[in-house]
């Protein structure tokens, strides 16, 4: 018998391969959603494991220094140094903010880390070009994402650092790229004040009548002092001994230091279920509406291509054809064109992935669900096509 459905394919090839076309494009859109969902949560799981870190030392009733702000004492690592199954440990600054490169505004996490020993908690954990910072002021690893190159000079806040060395994949969990600088120099750009704003307060202070007082020499003198330094960071990173657990060591720090302590898993938690919850969801609204409208197009064609050929059903049906037969090759048709507008939306999604701005991360396992979804909406949209074929009267094909 008659092949209907490829025998009609043939004669509008045009209409369906746009159709194709148009349909791959919404799927590809589709795909790159998920797969920017995907990337989301792999910059997350990123910034842990690059971070170097077994546990997170934050201010106490905070969720820590990626998710709200922490402010710690920067000699609080001396005494979690000295506690049991503390290998090492390293402070740590975040703060993200537009650094310029060629005139261009860049968002970037600029990382204070410190240098006085390699390969510190914190600090990146491989270089693709140049070295590590080895002075204690001025100079600066960053990753590639940022355009940056060996020797560029950026500014941060008031003062210039020299990049020494470049690095990949360091970024926040916003996808930003990330900026390491020495950790004193971070503490300088997170929590210094600008000139007029020293200068505006000084002379606010000097105007305070507390301080006309006798008896109070030197006051004004220390307020001020105090003004042009700040000793606080974001985060106490901790590498604890191996064989040991981390959650116990975790346990003696909150126990005994009154800290909030995070482990690798509820770090985890608090960027993946957190952070990214409200994406994920406006994220799968979407999927749900580019399946809908996919849905409609797909029905709406193969009712259209259905209708054009109801002379040549009801020739079918006189001839003794199965309604089974005739809903089989409208499926098929429905099936084909799925076919070809999955491989074009994962061929245009693997090309232009890399250029969004974000990290777009395409799973093999997202890409089959993806296959399998296609399929069973392309199946349920050649329903109406087929109840309209199914009633198609045998007379029609000697109709006048």
């Amino acid at each position: 018998m008659i092949n209907l459905a490829g025998r009609d394919i043939l004669q509008s090839w045009g209409k369906y391969a746009f159709t194709g076309i148009g349909l791959g494009l919404l799927i590809g859109v589709t795909l790159s959603m998920a797969g920017i969902y995907r990337g989301m949560v792999d910059d997350a799981k990123a910034l842990i494991n690059n971070s170097g870190a077994d546990l997170w030392v934050v201010q106490r009733d905070t969720l820590g220094p990626y998710a709200e702000p922490s402010s710690l004492r920067d000699d609080v690592w001396r005494s979690l140094q000295g506690m049991s199954g503390v290998a090492e440990t390293g402070n740590a600054t975040y703060l993200t903010m537009q650094v310029q490169r060629a005139g261009q505004d860049i968002r970037v996490m600029v990382v204070g880390v410190d240098v006085t020993a390699p390969d510190k908690p914190g600090a990146p954990a491989y270089l693709v070009a140049g070295r590590a910072i080895t002075r204690s002021h001025y100079e600066a690893v960053a990753d590639i994402k940022t355009g940056f190159s060996l020797g560029d000079s950026v500014r941060i806040r008031r003062h210039h650092y020299q990049v020494v060395g470049l690095t990949q994949r360091m970024v926040s969990a916003s996808g930003d790229p990330m900026i390491f600088i020495p950790i004193k120099d971070a503490q300088e750009a997170q929590y210094l004040k600008d000139n007029d704003t020293i200068l505006n307060e000084r002379a606010r202070t000097t105007a305070n009548p507390a301080f006309n007082r006798p008896g109070v020499p030197g006051l004004l003198d220390a307020i001020i002092a105090g003004q042009s330094a700040n000793r606080n960071v974001n985060a106490v990173l901790l590498r604890v001994m191996p064989g040991l657990e981390a959650e116990q060591v975790a346990q003696d720090i909150r126990r005994w230091k009154r800290l909030q302590v995070y482990t690798r898993a509820q770090m985890e938690e608090i960027l993946v279920a957190k952070l990214t919850a409200t994406a994920a969801k406006q994220i799968g609204l979407f999927l749900v509406i580019l399946a809908v409208v996919s849905a409609a197009i797909v029905s709406f064609i193969i009712y259209t291509m259905t209708l054009g050929k109801i002379r040549e059903i009801a020739v079918l049906k006189l001839i003794g054809a199965r309604n089974f037969t005739i809903a089989g090759m409208i499926l098929q048709e429905s099936l084909g064109l799925g076919l070809v507008g999955f491989i074009v939306g994962k061929s245009v999604a693997t090309l232009w992935a890399p250029y969004f701005p974000k990290f777009v991360l395409l799973q093999t396992g997202d890409t089959l669900r993806g296959f399998l979804a296609v399929m069973l909406v392309c199946t349920l949209a050649s329903v109406v096509a087929i109840r309209a074929a199914l009633r198609v009267d045998p007379a029609t094909a000697i109709g006048g």
